[in-house]
């Protein structure tokens, strides 16, 4: 499941009051009501601050933050809800993202793409050469990767780093790759076997006459 929105790279202009997804719910830790999530934004320290609310993608329902901290021992962040204060409260938010309202004045700087933005962005080479289209953005390692499909080459996941990337411009939409750099070839045609020569069966022997 993608998430609508996400806060990974975003845009400068943004109607008020947009919800946007920042975190997904990867486990839930103790019985206080704590979840682990996985963190979809950039700002971690602001969204996830005491007093902030946060809604369940698909509901109104407010999830005001009473308590929040990076996980010490490994990546994500855990949250505590007043409105869910044990583990039977929070339950049911195990594997949903959580949206934040984004208000205008929020965008972040030159350059930065919310992942909307970016999905449905045609990719090409840099001959020009139409390799597929953004289909989905998903975060590993800390890096966002994209899903491009729909071209010669096939599904492939782009790196969103400078050593691929040669031209980011989803706005007017475009982005340009390195495809030699990512070692991505369109398929090998098919080979069409030639006309095969049968050869013609050889007549019957003629008959050998028994000796008188």
């Amino acid at each position: 499941m993608r998430p609508p929105r996400s806060e990974a790279e975003p845009s400068d202009a943004i109607p008020p009051m947009s919800r946007l997804v920042v975190a997904l719910v990867r486990g839930i830790h103790g019985l206080r009501g704590a979840v682990r999530v996985e963190v979809l934004t950039d700002r971690p320290e602001e969204r996830f601050a005491p007093g902030r609310v946060l809604h369940r993608e698909g509901s109104d329902e407010p999830l005001t933050i009473g308590w929040s901290a990076p996980v010490a021992d490994g990546p994500g962040w855990r949250l505590r809800f007043r409105e869910a204060p044990d583990r039977t409260a929070v339950e049911p938010l195990r594997g949903a993202y959580l949206e934040s309202h984004v208000r205008p004045g929020e965008g972040l700087g030159r350059g930065e793409y919310y992942w909307h933005e970016v999905i449905g962005t045609p990719v090409l080479d840099i001959d020009g050469r139409p390799l597929g289209t953004v289909r989905d953005v998903y975060r590993a390692g800390g890096a966002e990767v994209f899903v491009v499909s729909g071209g010669t080459v096939g599904e492939f996941d782009l790196s969103a780093v400078r050593a691929f990337i040669r031209v980011f411009a989803p706005r007017r939409g475009e982005i340009v790759i390195d495809a030699a750099a990512l070692d991505l070839h369109p398929p090998a045609p098919d080979r069409v076997a030639g006309p095969t020569t049968v050869a013609p069966p050889e007549p019957p022997s003629a008959p050998v006459e028994p000796p008188e």
